[in-house]
């Protein structure tokens, strides 16, 4: 039945394709009544080009004169292609200067929704037609809305005898729902056991599975609903009907593209069955592929009508850090569990082939398991609404990770065209200027009591909301008198620009989501604002300019040295300071609410001057606000390894919280994977005995005995990367190289111990570790650290006692 309300929605997939007819725009959206798809049909592909450039065109390209400029003011046309191919070629051919087409590599399918200003939520107007599961729409009107979507997801893993090896079983989890359906588990690949038909999806299994499942009470053991299948194809068939059948919208997993969906696209193709796996007709289900990304380093997943979402790359886009993003290691991190095979390598793949022939419910269970620890990881890092809030505000596909320009250009070109202009394309600017970093202070090093932070909020985009700095605005201004100064010459227009807007936009979304205690949303926003700034600097933006950046750089570093001034005129001194934050002394002797009072003082004084500073030197309203952050009771900032120099972005400090002490540690051992668990676990208790002013002498002799006399072994492990193939490493043998070359099957990451014998892999380890070596370069190192400030040395305390009487 057609179906003619205008219904709201929520962007799933893009696709676009070059049809006779022109080029035709496929978007699948989730709605309330069930997926839908959008096909706008007869488009064109467009970009721009100086009126005064007579290049000649092909005949099919259309051009027209529009009410548009370039950032030389100069006027410019619009140039239609019936087909994208066709402007793909024309760009290949001006390759050699970029400098000739504007925005000429935007895609249809986001050219047509950012002029829409539709980043993922939209409202449909058209009729549509109820196909077999969804919605179909033909050349609907669609307009921006705000519509939080409710969608279907499943937790995907596989296991297999091997990356290019046989299909053992597939498992999905829902909210509310467990599948398993695995491969017949009968000993002898020769051995032809009676059979037949199984009503689960057509599938078959053998004698041998029905007394299995009896054991197991029918087809659920452990709350998993056993599907047992005759063999591969069996699994596969089965699992894209359940698909079909449960029809999600997201499927989520861990390393599930370039591994789980990668292999299960290679067994499909082995086995000459389609992979299946996406949303429409026959033909579009299964029209889902992998592609990898540049280098190969990555795949990317183009599924009709489905996101997939892989817990590794959502958790580093949301900017959490592990130590190791194995499921193993961040399943105990985040939930307290671990998976139920621990061991890595030859040795976990070995029990798993064991488990599929000797005890395949185990391997059931084991593979429901990994479901459940992904789908649990999900909702305990509220990824998925993180994803849709960063799409949301952004306009970039719920699966896209970074992006940063992408989304610099679906919110920013929209309202550049309204202002009559048209950007360059990416590469086309020549400019060779380098903008500065961030501020980073030279530190006073010492042993502390009580440092005061304060820490400038967003400080760069507030600086971009209060200077006016946009590109734009540097274009436009006209009148010097009255422009905003930037740096490297840079004059900034007042009146007319569009990235403050946007941001002062974002930072208002933002505070409301902390009043609404939206964490993902407050989380989402904070890193498209903070990302501004290195969109401008990067070259990799249509919009580099060295102009740009800098104006926001160095001001920064114009407010931090300026803050430093006004925080030493009040009798305070400042020991450090890092791009937006300042570390300060109260005095000696001062009490914790003596801190927290100085530290109010100095951020009411602080947010006072430079309101009415820049109020009468710019006649300009200040959106700078520095906080009172944190109160160290103890503070450490070393020096430079083997000098006296202060370092930077290195520290460690004590704070209270809900009435306990904690430990934070910033650069230094604790926090750094390339260390040893040894040298890492004795920073954080030495530190925290001399914090508390609890003895540690005791302690450090203890550690170094200990370490001698063999009993800290399992703590010497080295893990670090392989950052190219191993053969390409000739000039330079650096000790992960040379336990690599000892191993049978490296890795990216090799794990290994500095022995008598120099580096071997943990794997096979044969000789003694080298104790000495741990105490010179791991425990003495750190250990030092903080010693220096006592008067007194790692060699010291551990150095034996002559007997003068021996």
């Amino acid at each position: 039945m057609p179906v003619n309300n205008p219904l709201s929605g929520f962007l799933l997939t893009r696709s676009w394709r070059d049809t006779p007819q022109g080029i035709q725009l496929v978007y699948w959206v989730s709605t309330p009544d069930g997926p839908a798809k959008i096909a706008i049909e007869g488009q064109q592909a467009v970009c721009f080009i100086r009126r005064d450039n007579q290049l000649k065109l092909p005949n099919t390209v259309k051009r027209k004169a529009v009410k548009l400029k370039n950032f030389e003011h100069n006027d410019v046309d619009a140039l239609y292609f019936e087909q994208q191919r066709e402007l793909n070629k024309l760009r290949d051919h001006l390759a050699h200067d970029k400098t000739q087409l504007f925005e000429s590599e935007i895609k249809p399918t986001e050219r047509y929704l950012m002029e829409r200003f539709i980043t993922a939520s939209l409202s449909i107007h058209g009729q549509a037609k109820q196909r077999n599961g969804y919605l179909e729409y033909l050349n609907p009107q669609l307009k921006p809305v705000d519509y939080s979507p409710d969608l279907k997801w499943v937790s995907l893993d596989i296991e297999t005898s091997d990356f290019r090896g046989k299909l053992y079983s597939i498992a999905v989890t829902t909210h509310d729902t467990e599948k398993i359906f695995i491969a017949k588990p009968y000993k002898g690949e020769n051995r032809q056991p009676s059979r037949r038909r199984d009503n689960v999806g057509g599938t078959t299994t053998t004698r041998r599975a029905d007394e299995i499942r009896k054991k197991v009470g029918g087809c659920t053991f452990n709350n998993t609903n056993i599907h047992w299948c005759d063999n591969e194809r069996g699994v596969l068939n089965t699992f894209f009907s359940w698909i079909r059948q449960n029809d999600p919208d997201i499927i989520i997993g861990w390393n599930v593209i370039a591994f789980d969906l990668d292999f299960l696209q290679w067994k499909c193709k082995k086995l000459g069955i389609p992979f299946d796996l996406g949303r429409g007709s026959p033909k579009e289900q299964r029209s889902a592929i992998l592609e990898p990304m540049q280098s190969g380093q990555m795949h990317i997943s183009r599924i009709p009508g489905r996101v997939v979402l892989d817990g590794i790359t959502c958790l580093r886009g949301a900017f959490w850090s592990f130590e190791s993003f194995s499921l193993d290691f961040v399943a105990e991190q985040l939930l307290g569990r671990k998976k139920l095979i621990n061991t890595d390598g030859a040795d976990k793949v070995a029990e798993i082939r064991r488990m599929f022939h000797q005890d395949p419910l185990k391997l059931a269970t084991y593979n429901v398991e990994d479901c459940r620890l992904v789908a649990e990881i999900f909702k305990q890092t509220d990824l998925l609404n993180f994803s849709l809030q960063r799409a949301r505000m952004t306009g970039l596909a719920i699966d896209r990770q970074g992006g940063s320009t992408a989304a610099f250009d679906n919110l920013y070109l929209p309202r550049l065209h309204r202002e009559g202009f048209v950007a360059p394309d990416i590469g086309s600017q020549q400019n060779t200027q380098h903008s500065p970093g961030g501020y980073v202070m030279e530190s006073q090093p010492g042993l502390y009591e009580n440092v005061l932070v304060l820490d400038f909020k967003s400080l760069y985009p507030s600086i971009i909301r209060t200077f006016k700095i946009d590109p734009l605005g540097l274009i436009v201004h006209s009148d010097l008198n009255n422009s905003i100064p930037g740096f490297l010459d840079a004059e900034f227009s007042r009146d007319r620009h569009i990235l403050p807007d946007i941001v002062t936009h974002l930072w208002e979304e933002r505070d409301l989501a902390k009043q609404e205690s939206n964490k993902p949303l407050s989380q989402a926003i904070k890193i498209i604002m903070n990302s501004f700034y290195g969109v401008l600097g990067s070259s990799g933006c249509r919009f580099f300019n060295p102009q740009l950046a800098s104006s926001i750089t160095k001001r920064g570093h114009q407010i931090i040295q300026t803050s430093k001034e006004l925080i030493e005129k009040e009798g305070y001194s400042v020991i450090y300071g890092d791009t937006d934050s300042v570390f300060v002394l109260p005095g000696k002797n001062k009490s914790e609410a003596d801190c927290q009072q100085i530290g109010k003082a100095l951020q009411d004084h602080l947010n006072n001057w430079w309101k009415q500073h820049l109020q009468e030197e710019f006649q300009l309203e200040s959106h700078l606000e520095i906080e009172f952050e944190t109160h160290y009771l103890r503070f450490l900032m070393p020096t430079i390894r083997g000098a006296e120099k202060g370092s930077k972005k290195r520290y460690a400090g004590m704070v209270k919280q809900k009435g306990k002490t904690k430990m934070v540690f910033k650069g230094l051992e604790t926090v750094r994977t390339d260390w040893t668990p040894l040298a890492r676990e004795f920073q954080q208790e030495l530190y925290q005995r001399i914090f508390h002013n609890q003895p540690y002498q005791d302690f450090i002799k203890e550690t170094h005995d200990a370490l001698m006399q063999g009993q800290l072994n399992s703590k010497l492990t080295y893990t670090k990367r392989l950052r190219r193939p191993l053969e390409s490493y000739t000039s330079t043998q650096p000790p992960q190289v040379k336990a690599a070359r000892k191993m049978k099957n490296p890795g990216r990451k090799i794990q290994y111990i500095i022995t008598l014998n120099g580096p071997e892999p943990l794997e096979c380890l044969q000789s003694t570790p080298d104790y000495q070596h741990y105490v010179d370069k791991q425990l003495a190192p750190v250990a030092n650290s903080i010693l220096h400030f006592l008067d007194t040395s790692f060699e010291k305390i551990t150095a034996r006692q002559l007997d003068v009487f021996g």
